[in-house]
């Protein structure tokens, strides 16, 4: 077992913080192992500066949950009603935000969630960041930036029925996102791939949250089938809802630390590959 792994775990399990987990969105156990995982995925012309800052991205990932506490308009900026705008794949949307606005008004999209758009809000001060040398809004602006791209693979984030209400299945979305997680993540393994260049930010953004919207109708029978002969969310339910959603979660998890990886890589490259400090 190598330090760099042994030191990575380490702080993921101080990480684990009892932070109140918002209904509507991963909790703070999936977001924090999507930020731990992600540094493991970049290069090593930036690993360093991201290994020694491993502990502040893992700790303010979730910085954004403590906002929307304090500012409710952040809510509508963690999901997008995809199927608001029709059928998949929802082309009626435009991706450009200008475009979009004069489509459907700034009001509309506002209700109906800013998510990818975020995306791209928090890649671009990445870039700046990157370029102005200022390596404490660096890691500042790459923890928010992760805990958005964690939000984006999450398929409840997407939808209508973010709750499960909709499909007569309420609080599937935190028994999915949150206490999943949160019973079983000891148990599995989440393998993100190398981090790539992205072309255009919020372009992926909505690509993220396209593929997490796809898995929406898979996690939804896997919970009902789970449900079938029981009473209660008891610790029989959560291990049929785990073997029949366990691969969906992983997978989510998984391709989050790649697509947050990604995010900072492109960010550096964007803003001229600046040199970076050793922490």
């Amino acid at each position: 077992m190598s330090l760099r792994w042994r030191a990575g775990a380490a702080v993921l399990l101080a990480g684990l913080l009892a932070v109140p987990a918002p209904a509507w969105a991963w909790g703070p156990t999936a977001v924090r192992l999507i930020a731990n995982k992600a540094v493991d995925t970049l290069p090593q012309e930036i690993l360093p500066f991201f290994e020694a800052n491993r502990n502040y991205l893992v700790q303010h990932v979730t910085d954004p949950f403590d906002t929307l506490k304090k500012t409710p308009s952040e809510r509508r900026n963690q999901f997008i009603h995809l199927d608001h705008y029709g059928q998949f794949p929802f082309t009626s949307l435009p991706r450009n935000y200008n475009s979009a606005v004069a489509k459907f008004t700034k009001r509309a999209l506002d209700t109906q969630g800013l998510l990818p758009w975020e995306v791209g809000v928090y890649s671009a001060r990445l870039t700046d960041a990157f370029k102005a040398h200022n390596w404490e809004e660096v890691r500042t602006a790459a923890a928010q930036l992760a805990f958005y791209v964690a939000q984006s693979h999450d398929p409840f984030n997407t939808t209508v029925d973010d709750d499960g209400k909709q499909s007569n299945q309420p609080g599937a979305n935190v028994r999915f996102g949150t206490h999943l997680v949160d019973r079983y993540q000891l148990f599995f393994f989440v393998h993100p791939n190398e981090a790539t260049y992205f072309n255009d930010p919020t372009d992926r953004a909505f690509e993220m949250c396209l593929s997490a919207h796809s898995w929406l109708e898979n996690v939804l029978l896997a919970e009902r089938r789970a449900r079938r002969g029981i009473n209660d969310y008891n610790d029989e339910y959560y291990d049929h809802f785990y073997s029949q959603a366990g691969a969906v979660l992983i997978r989510q998890i998984s391709d989050a630390a790649t697509d947050a990886g990604s995010y900072w890589l492109t960010a550096w490259v964007n803003a001229g590959r600046p040199q970076l400090p050793s922490r």
